[in-house]
């Protein structure tokens, strides 16, 4: 695998295990990171996380924890007896909560602090009581977590940027809301294209319904691949 597909991780957001599976096999000689969020945890429990990982693969497990903090201290710690390599949490639970996570994990699971959603705007911020503009809001809450020991923050590929510029290479940066030249924004509101992603710093780069909603999947990350490497 080159180092570009390194960096990519599918998101499994299918229904069943067997169609998640399915993407896994058919992916699995071009990538080796999938991240398992809500819809598919939901539907099939911590049973899909141990079959994605039984393959050889990687997990991101992206449940955003956020809760009291001894309930997301013991989720932080259920996730890495599971064997997960990364795991959400949302950093706007507080300074608490973030360290009761970061103290939780018992291997070296990596623990990734969710800032502002891709698909939050400035009017969603208002609607829950915060005058700040978005940039503002993600360096608040990336401050705040790497105060409590997180290893990293996820956010839109708009503030890897003014990330990198504050933090360096302290912190990993995972994106979402990526869209390659080819495909549909659909609900992201703050995106980028796989390239423009990684040029501006990001360390990993999650995508899905490009890829799994294709009508070939191999061809889409092919086409990805390509459009980094040229």
């Amino acid at each position: 695998m080159t180092d570009a597909a390194d960096k990519i991780i599918v998101a499994l957001d299918v229904a069943t295990k067997e169609k998640a599976l399915e993407l896994v096999q058919e992916l699995r000689d071009q990538i080796s990171f999938f991240k398992i969020g809500l819809q598919l945890y939901t539907a099939e429990g911590p049973e899909i996380v141990r079959a994605v990982l039984a393959t050889g693969a990687k997990v991101w497990l992206d449940l955003k924890l956020y809760d009291i903090p001894n309930t997301v201290a013991r989720a932080v710690e259920s996730a890495s007896h599971l064997g997960v390599n990364m795991l959400t949490i949302h950093l706007s639970g507080g300074s608490e909560m973030v360290r009761a996570a970061t103290g939780a994990p018992a291997n070296n699971m990596v623990i990734l602090g969710v800032t502002v959603l891709t698909s939050g705007t400035e009017q969603t911020l208002r609607e829950i009581g915060i005058p700040d503009n978005v940039a503002d809001q993600v360096l608040r809450l990336a401050r705040l977590g790497v105060d409590q020991g997180i290893d990293g923050v996820v956010a839109s590929p708009h503030e890897i940027k003014m990330l990198r510029g504050e933090f360096g290479d302290k912190i990993k940066i995972a994106v979402q809301g990526i869209r390659p030249s080819w495909a549909e924004p659909g609900d992201q509101k703050r995106f980028m294209t796989p390239r423009q992603a990684l040029e501006a710093g990001a360390d990993y780069i999650g995508i899905g319904r490009p890829i799994t909603t294709h009508p070939r999947p191999r061809e889409a990350v092919s086409n990805i691949l390509k459009e980094l490497n040229d």
